[in-house]
């Protein structure tokens, strides 16, 4: 008689090492190296603002607030040289961001609803030349906005900076609402017309409240553009026009003052305040990078 073959044990499941939506542990330490590499230069810019030596030695041998002390002076007083104070260089900076965000503003929302919703020649040229100043040069285009405004017989003092900065702006304004009307059916003006609404009515009280994400995520991103924006400044300021980036170059030509790396905490909060604010206005509906 032949022997009966053994019996097969069921085979034992084991659950994987990390669950669907759960990183692994070499997921997790290569995230964490990354996201430690991304924040290193700010930790070290907090860290030396701090230092209570006269020279930049890193790590520094002792702490206090003594930077921020001569930060607070140096806010309030211009320098010796009869430059502006850093309280005149921030002002020139919110006057030329707030500006630049009401203007790319409304310039971007007709843009985006006629690029969203008709068809038309050259549409993909537009759509190109809207995002061209992701990719051109900032070097470049500084240059060739100071060649165009030299050429000008009046002097446009602040407006120059604004007029470079809404074009920055504009890809990310445009963007953002362009990515709201696309969410945005036609089937909801077709439902006020239907109501008796007209086309412009249908436009104002539908379209536009529905687009808030967008908007609002878009005039966050053109503020944060333009109080950031250095390169194509540089080109086009003035001694009374400088804004903030500018004046903290400035502070660094001759020598490194340490002062500087209080005033950069100090940016470093401001953009932090307007992410989070965009962050609890609109998550993340609406916002195209």
């Amino acid at each position: 008689m032949s022997t009966p073959a053994p019996l097969l044990r069921p085979r034992a499941w084991r659950l994987p090492a990390s669950m669907p939506g759960q990183l692994g542990k070499p997921t997790a330490l290569l995230a964490a190296i990354v996201l430690l590499l991304a924040a290193l230069p700010i930790l070290t810019m907090i860290t030396m603002s701090f230092s209570a030596a006269g020279t930049l030695e890193f790590p520094p041998p002792s702490y206090s607030l003594q930077w921020y002390r001569a930060a607070w002076h140096t806010f309030i007083a211009p320098d010796a040289n009869g430059a502006l104070s850093m309280g005149d260089a921030l002002a020139n900076s919110m006057i030329v961001a707030v500006s630049t965000m009401l203007i790319a503003t409304l310039v971007s929302v007709p843009a985006a609803y006629a690029l969203s919703r008709y068809r038309f020649r050259g549409k993909s040229a537009v759509e190109q030349l809207v995002a061209l100043p992701l990719v051109y040069p900032l070097v470049m285009l500084g240059l060739s906005l100071l060649l165009v405004f030299n050429v000008l017989p009046v002097e446009l003092g602040l407006v120059r900076l604004i007029i470079a900065h809404v074009i920055l702006a504009l890809p990310f304004t445009v963007k953002n609402c362009a990515a709201s009307v696309a969410s945005i059916g036609p089937e909801f003006e077709e439902a006020a017309c239907v109501m008796g609404a007209s086309p412009g009515r249908a436009l104002i009280d539908v379209v536009l409240p529905l687009m808030r994400p967008g908007i609002l995520a878009g005039m966050l991103f053109a503020f944060i553009v333009s109080f950031n924006e250095f390169t194509v400044t540089f080109f086009l300021y003035g001694i009374d026009t400088m804004t903030l980036p500018v004046w903290l170059y400035s502070r660094t030509v001759s020598s490194l003052d340490p002062t500087v790396f209080s005033f950069a905490v100090f940016i470093v909060v401001i953009d932090f305040a307007l992410i989070w604010m965009l962050e609890k206005l609109v998550g993340d509906a609406g916002v195209a990078l």
